[in-house]
């Protein structure tokens, strides 16, 4: 799925053949006999602490979408900031891995709008990277949603859209209408909703109040609510609601304003980043190391250091310390509030009460494979495939998490080979896919507190098992790749839970039910002065998200006497050709 939440609190492990894949990480390889794993591509400086500098401006916790794009904005407007990096390479769940010479990204599986000349998430990405980021548009058809034995095009274009829509759905045509027009006007004021993340705290508690009186009902509401209000048609429902797993929750729990952005974000198709995942890390550290600032590796920090109710840097876990005036977290709100905060901050500021009010996100299960051949000899194009059984979403998933035999509620299969026009260049001759579904911490409780990589023959066993069954979904669809397989490899909740430890080994960060998008604490400004919170949990999931949330925090950073700097940088930017 394309979104997926950051974070960066992980494993004392300093090895750089381990990896963090996106949704989660494998830790039981399907490693084929005689083959040793080739080294990464690493982005970012390791971490010495005679590298830091003595002191800086602003120190941000995880190298997320979040967090780099704080830090180039800050850096931008003549910040010296530090960015501190668990993991061996920079970028979160923008990041790519290798094995047994394969590439697969982890999070980024397709961004809408960047491709988009003048659109507001293409500006940003512009700015943060000075333009050295560039975009590659994928097929008309961006997502194909299979419903049992139905399937529906998801069409870039507004009017494609629609049309198909109502070529599979002739009756409803005035609903399918009414849905577009929802979604559009939702989003277009979107900033209306978020407005107070850019506001002091007191202030965004009085704004928040105010939403329900000036802004119409459908953001207050659940995704299968609005819908149901627009149309009796189940089918249809199923349809329209075919992109779920990008945010991890069926329509009974999802915000339709989650729904709203999704669908809009996605509507004039998609696009991926030329060069693989890893060069939106590529291309927005140089923005950051050109102005003084740095981005380290193998970084982990143990929690931010306060003194007076003030942070002023963080403690690293080899007990050395990095100063600032600020502090910004890219760790998502539970592990900024249960790890990097101290003890004395929560009891001050009755943190736990907080975590008793937002949920946690989705976990999942997720299956690379290489493929011998490339897209041409295989028949590959770039469409991502939504399979569902039945159009009962909500059925499928309880079903599935009462019983994991059950079948998959649903499986995304993305083809990043396809999509990356350097693919071939860089990887000559082999394909890769990606294989998706929803998981679950309670599927894996048997092995829990288990060590990673040592877990045992019976929990190798229980992933073939779940990977064969993922393949077979992939070889019904695509029986050509079968005999094309070269090398596979699942990564499951546990795998989340040992490197981002993410409780529940959730994808998402939060959840994004309606309750969620009332909380006051979920803002940029913690009470804690000149500490930050910044990615998707200020905003909504995906990269989309995590990019916005880190323009508001710098915005909140400011102030608001100066958080028009911002908007000057954006408006003022002027597009420069790449070097080739």
């Amino acid at each position: 799925m394309t979104i997926a939440a950051e974070a960066n609190l992980a494993t004392s492990s300093e090895s750089p053949l381990l990896d963090m894949p996106g949704h989660n990480v494998p830790d039981g390889l399907q490693q084929k006999a005689g083959k040793a794993l080739r080294p990464q591509v690493r982005t970012g400086k390791r971490y010495r602490p005679g590298r830091a500098a003595d002191h800086y401006d602003v120190v941000v916790v995880g190298s997320g979408i979040g967090g780099l794009a704080n830090a180039a904005l800050l850096s931008l407007l003549g910040k010296k900031v530090c960015v501190l990096e668990q993991h061996y390479t920079a970028g979160g769940f923008t990041h790519a891995y290798e094995r047994e010479g394969y590439e697969w990204d982890v999070g980024v599986h397709y961004i809408g709008e960047v491709h988009l000349e003048h659109s507001p998430m293409r500006r940003l990405f512009d700015v943060v990277s000075e333009g050295r980021l560039r975009w590659s548009e994928m097929d008309p058809v961006y997502d194909r949603i299979m419903v049992g034995d139905d399937s529906v095009d998801f069409v870039a274009g507004r009017l494609h859209f629609i049309a198909e829509l109502v070529k599979k759905f002739p009756q409803d045509e005035a609903a399918i209408r009414s849905y577009v027009a929802l979604v559009q006007d939702v989003s277009a004021k979107v900033s209306r909703f978020f407005a107070a993340q850019a506001m002091p705290r007191w202030m965004a508690r009085l704004y928040n109040g105010l939403r329900p009186w000036f802004l119409r009902k459908e953001y207050f509401q659940s995704t299968r609510e609005v819908l149901e209000n627009l149309t009796d048609n189940q089918s249809l429902i199923s349809v329209l609601t075919g992109q779920w797993g990008d945010y991890g929750q069926v329509p009974r729990d999802s915000a339709f304003l989650m729904h709203a952005l999704l669908v809009r974000h996605y509507l004039s198709g998609g696009a991926y980043p030329e060069g693989g995942a890893s060069s939106i890390a590529r291309s927005i550290i140089p923005t950051i190391e050109s102005r003084g600032g740095d981005v380290f590796t193998y970084a982990k920090v143990e929690r931010v250091l306060v003194r007076d109710n003030c942070a002023y840097g963080v403690l690293m876990a080899d007990g050395s310390k990095v100063t600032a005036d600020q502090v910004v977290s890219n760790v998502g709100l539970m592990n900024t509030v249960n790890h990097l905060l101290p003890e004395i901050s929560r009891r001050q500021h009755r943190t736990h009460e907080w975590t008793r009010r937002v949920e946690r996100s989705s976990a999942s299960l997720c299956l690379y494979a290489g493929f011998q051949g490339d897209a041409e000899t295989l028949g590959l194009d770039t469409t991502n495939l939504w399979i569902y059984p039945s159009g009962d979403h909500e059925g499928n998933l309880d079903r599935f998490m009462a019983d994991e035999k059950a079948e998959f509620p649903l499986v995304y299969i993305s083809f990043p080979s396809s999509k990356d026009p350097q693919w071939e260049r860089r990887y000559p001759g082999k394909s890769t896919v990606e294989i998706v579904t929803i998981s679950t911490m309670d599927h894996f409780e048997r092995w829990r507190g288990s060590q990673w990589q040592q877990r045992g023959e019976g929990y190798e066993e229980y992933k073939e098992q779940l990977s064969q069954r993922l393949l077979e979904v992939l070889f019904k669809h695509r029986p050509q790749l079968r005999q094309a397989l070269d090398y596979y490899e699942l990564s499951s909740p546990l795998s989340t839970q040992f490197y981002q430890q993410s409780e529940r080994g959730e994808i998402y960060g939060l959840g994004h039910f309606v309750e969620r998008f009332q909380q006051p604490f979920l803002h940029p400004e913690m009470p804690v002065k000149n500490l930050y919170l910044t990615g998707v949990d200020v905003m909504t999931a995906g990269v989309g998200g995590g990019l916005m949330g880190g323009m508001l925090t710098t915005m909140r950073m400011l102030g608001l006497r100066h958080m028009g700097k911002v908007r000057s940088l954006l408006k003022n930017y002027k597009p420069v050709v790449p070097d080739q």
